[in-house]
């Protein structure tokens, strides 16, 4: 335990040293206030004893500042050294940030009674802000794990739908498009019946890396919607943008040539999509679920054209839409 003696007083001092040597503390002594806050700066010691009266900047103003020193969550303990016992002293001591009072002249067993005193204090302090950290690293994990779908790996649908609601009321502030692409593997159901459902899960995964790979920023977000179907959301961009997305991960996916024998397009794995592009302001009646329904009227769209292409959106009711 490192602790800075910030005493003007040489005597008193040296007494006070030679005591802490005693309990196995090393110290560093600081003749002014103004070199005892430099040594706090540069040493970053673990217990500060204090005089109140010193020339220049007194004891209560060297404490009052070591406070705005430290970072968040920091805490050095401070033991002010003086002869003055008032309430009113104390209670400003306290105030600006002291921890507790030693009465000059210093008492050797006080002295050590309030040090052990002090690094109890540190130590239970230490514990509960590793336990702290425990929990908020516990919690981020946590979070992490909610908004992840288990088997692919990207977004879930709750990621998703809590995704979506911000853009759009971001969208509505500031008069921006938001695009939604829902894609859907063609016949999904033949190719488990033909290859098993462990083989399913692996095309899935591998259909989920493709989509994410076609995102460019970091806005945008590639989500598992349920089963073989997926979504994307896409800021900021409008018809042509979310369509040229779409197009680039239909492509991209079939350039995997993962084989399906059963499919009644390809005999590789192919997706279809449905795209939808609102403008909404604070003034329209439309909403996310209109969006929602309009892209997925548009991926029927695409099912029913043969699949393997992307389908655009008719307008939203309630949103305007290019």
């Amino acid at each position: 335990m490192k602790v800075l003696l910030i005493e003007d007083t040489v005597t008193s001092a040296t007494i006070v040293s030679a005591q802490l040597a005693k309990l196995g503390l090393q110290t560093v002594h600081a003749r002014s206030g103004e070199a005892g806050l430099e040594m706090f700066k540069q040493s970053r010691p673990d217990l500060i004893l204090l005089d109140v009266i010193m020339p220049g900047l007194d004891g209560f103003e060297v404490a009052r500042r070591i406070r705005q020193l430290e970072k968040d969550g920091d805490w050095t303990p401070i033991i002010f050294l003086t002869a003055r016992t008032s309430d009113k002293d104390l209670e400003y001591g306290i105030e600006v940030g002291g921890d507790d009072y030693l009465v000059k002249p210093v008492s050797e067993i006080v002295l050590a009674a309030k040090v052990r005193a002090m690094q109890r204090l540190a130590q239970m302090r230490l514990s509960l802000l590793v336990l702290t950290r425990r929990l908020d690293d516990a919690n981020r994990e946590l979070r992490r794990l909610t908004s992840v779908d288990g088997l692919t790996g990207i977004a879930n649908r709750r990621c998703f739908d809590e995704s979506i609601a911000r853009e759009w009321q971001r969208a509505r502030r500031n008069r921006l498009p938001l695009s939604v692409l829902m894609l859907d593997v063609d016949f999904f159901k033949q190719y488990n019946d033909r290859y098993g459902h462990q083989a399913g899960d692996e095309c899935l995964k591998a259909v989920a890396k493709c989509l994410e790979s076609e995102l460019k920023r970091p806005a945008d977000l590639v989500a598992r919607f349920g089963g073989e179907e997926f979504v994307v959301m896409l800021p900021e961009t409008n018809s042509v943008g979310a369509r040229r997305v779409a197009e680039a991960m239909r492509h991209a996916l079939a350039s995997l040539e993962l084989p399906h024998e059963s499919s009644q397009v390809a005999d590789y794995v192919t997706l279809s999509a449905g795209v939808a592009t609102v403008y909404p302001a604070p003034e329209d009646t439309g909403s996310v679920a209109s969006m929602m329904e309009a892209a997925d009227r548009a991926l029927y769209q695409a099912k029913k054209s043969g699949r393997n292409r992307v389908a655009l959106a008719d307008q939203p009711e309630g949103a305007a839409i290019e």
